[in-house]
């Protein structure tokens, strides 16, 4: 039998699927592209579950590797694209595709690119992203796709599980930072649920967790997501000094970040782990002017 034909099991790709689709196509699971297969039908149709896919949706998937996540989402949704960086991953996966779920061929793109290049996407607008996310580049793909595509409504994300709670962090928790704040500038973020390793191939030596991102307006304000995200990365920097300290370089000096902060109606004492997104934005729009002046005559 064809290592891309449904087996008894139905359509879904399990542990034996995955071993022999990896053996036929030559494909050895790399660390440096965080390559963790999942082998359990049963978690890649809770994905779809949590990432509440509908007929409706079209889907854009980052990483599909073999196509575990795909053929659960070509399941339910009206269109997948798969954004696939790795070479031989990406020739074999139409196959796979037309091997077990031919009624669905035509409802399936694949881009072969690196997903923080990606800038247009054939098909429908996506209405959503589900992905099993590479642990080193999960943050960045996540940004850099909510940003690029303001049409995706809904996001679930498989994620290392100290960056699920990264992300979900609100201010006041210790683990609350850049990617927090950053994400809900896009969305209302939480956790959606925790993988254990023994689902993946190779298993990882590291637990998994599931985020939720559901789109919202970002804040009401005059600044630019550039100029809002240029002070959190200043604020998170020195994330240990105060938020006077911390933004004295973006600012132009301790005292100019003082009255960024007064005009924005912050204790310039506070650390930036304790301001949620619109307190960020609302510092950027009391940026200092001269600060303003010097950095317009420096791009030009």
């Amino acid at each position: 039998m064809s290592t891309t034909e449904p087996t008894s099991d139905g359509h879904l790709l399990g542990a034996a699927d995955i071993r022999a689709l990896a053996e036929a196509f030559g494909v050895k699971p790399t660390k440096q592209r965080g390559q963790n297969f999942v082998i359990d039908g049963n978690t890649v149709r809770r994905i779809v579950r949590a990432a509440e896919v509908t007929e409706r949706d079209a889907v854009v998937e980052v990483g599909p590797g073999l196509g575990s996540l795909t053929l659960a989402l070509l399941e339910v949704a009206r269109h997948v694209t798969a954004v696939e960086i790795d070479p031989v991953l990406a020739r074999h996966l139409p196959d796979t595709v037309k091997g077990r779920m031919p009624a669905k061929a035509d409802s399936f793109d694949l881009v072969l690119s690196d997903a923080m290049e990606v800038t247009e996407l054939p098909g429908p607008a996506p209405t959503a992203l589900v992905a099993n996310l590479p642990y080193n580049v999960a943050v960045p793909v996540l940004l850099h796709m909510l940003a690029q595509f303001p049409s995706i409504e809904r996001t679930l994300v498989m994620v290392q599980s100290e960056v699920a709670d990264r992300l979900a962090a609100k201010p006041g928790n210790k683990v609350y930072g850049v990617p927090s704040v950053k994400a809900n500038w896009y969305a209302d973020v939480k956790r959606a649920g925790a993988i254990g390793r023994n689902v993946f191939w190779p298993a990882p030596n590291v637990d998994s967790g599931l985020v939720s991102l559901v789109r919202r307006d970002p804040p009401a304000t005059t600044a630019t997501r550039r100029e809002v995200f240029a002070v959190v990365d200043a604020a998170f920097a020195q994330r240990r000094k105060t938020l006077r300290a911390a933004l004295a370089g973006w600012a132009g000096s301790p005292a100019a970040a003082e009255e960024a902060l007064r005009g924005a109606g912050i204790d310039h004492t506070l650390r930036g782990e304790m301001l949620t997104v619109e307190q960020f934005a609302a510092i950027a729009e009391h940026k200092p002017k001269a600060t303003e002046a010097a950095e317009a005559a420096e791009e030009h």
